[in-house]
């Protein structure tokens, strides 16, 4: 017959009175980081970066000069679009005049919208289209430039389109892309290319857009 085993009173003592002192010392650690931490954004899992914004020298519906000295400091939307447009693009910006308005009293926050056709879309023809959405243009900034360019932005900057369409030969290139970038305050994109066509996609613009201007890091 086996031999029963018998534990000594003194050792199940021992090992509840751990398990005491580790219920206990959980509980003030979770104490100490909720009186640490309450109040503030810093539990909260932090925004990916998805890419850095490279040098860039554009020209806005006015004819100055944008380059990636205006992202420094602001949180910006970035788009790609074109006037003359009939498909995605008034949608696009119908739901982009909603972002506009929520934040546009904002002093830190602002929309870059580029031309994907800079062939048609010239200064003149940004300021027209920028003052039939009776916007203000120090706030929602319409851009022009290179296509080239543009392009490269839009691919190896923002993340809008594939960056292997640049195989092809630039005059035989169309963006035509229904995505919104966020940029930080030191040029970086962050939390994750949203499609501007769907409204739980937009609402969670909103919520990063609101996240980034509270941090001020």
């Amino acid at each position: 017959m086996a031999e029963k085993r018998v534990f000594p009173f003194k050792t199940i003592f021992m090992s509840k009175k751990l398990v005491g002192y580790l219920i206990f010392f959980t509980v003030l650690l979770i104490g100490f980081f909720y009186f640490v931490f309450r109040g503030t954004d810093n539990w909260k899992v932090k925004m990916a970066t998805l890419s850095y914004v490279k040098p860039f020298k554009f020209t806005n519906q006015d004819g100055e000069p944008v380059t990636d000295a205006n992202l420094q400091g602001k949180i910006t939307v970035v788009e790609y679009f074109f006037t003359t447009c009939k498909g995605i693009c008034p949608k696009l910006n119908t739901n982009m005049k909603e972002v506009y308005a929520q934040f546009k009293d904002q002093p830190d926050f602002q929309i870059f919208s580029h031309t994907c056709n800079p062939d048609t879309d010239s200064v003149s023809v940004l300021k027209h289209y920028a003052d039939s959405l009776k916007v203000d243009t120090k706030k929602w900034i319409f851009i022009t430039g290179r296509k080239d360019s543009l392009y490269q932005m839009a691919r190896g900057s923002y993340l809008l389109d594939d960056p292997k369409n640049n195989v092809e030969k630039i005059e035989d290139q169309f963006i035509h892309t229904q995505f919104f970038a966020l940029v930080d305050r030191n040029g970086k994109v962050r939390g994750k290319i949203y499609d501007g066509l769907k409204a739980i996609e937009l609402q969670e613009l909103k919520r990063d857009i609101t996240r980034l201007l509270k941090d001020n890091l």
